[in-house]
């Protein structure tokens, strides 16, 4: 299992394709806080729920500086099918091979009804404006997390 990252950490860097396939890298954002959410399928209804919550939050989080990236191991065909049926207008990004998602420790051993398998984490980063962890949250819930991120940083 990849090591997760801690505050202070360097946040790795990526480029992934988002739902129409055009590269975004946490490079694009740099002078910006970022929040990076790892969610596990597209389409489902806790993922749908999270990201319907960080789209009905997204002007509140981009007055107070922050961008926000949705990342999945579905690929961006998936993405756009998710973004268009639902309206969001949260940034989605695909990582099918899930190379971003272990450099985050977003990915690795689950359990549930216990049985014990690997998958998505989910997991939110906050990253700062100099590219640095900010905040690392693992094993968030999907139902009300967006509401609790918004109080922890004071927005």
């Amino acid at each position: 299992m990849t090591e997760r990252l801690q505050p202070g950490d360097v946040a790795p860097a990526f480029t992934l394709p988002d739902a129409d396939g055009n590269e975004v890298s946490l490079a694009d954002h740099k002078g910006r806080k970022v929040i990076v959410y790892f969610y596990p399928a597209a389409l489902t209804p806790g993922c749908t729920k999270q990201a319907c919550d960080f789209t009905d939050s997204l002007d509140v989080l981009a007055t107070a500086g922050y961008d926000v990236l949705g990342i999945s191991p579905d690929r961006p065909e998936k993405l756009a099918t998710f973004r268009d049926k639902e309206s969001l207008k949260v940034t989605l990004l695909a990582d099918p091979d899930k190379e971003v998602l272990n450099a985050y420790g977003a990915f690795g051993e689950k359990k549930n009804y216990g049985r014990t398998y690997m998958g998505v984490i989910r997991s939110t980063i906050v990253v700062d404006e100099q590219g640095k962890v900010e905040r690392a949250l693992y094993n968030v819930r999907a139902t009300g997390h967006v509401a609790k991120i918004i109080k922890d940083l004071g927005i």
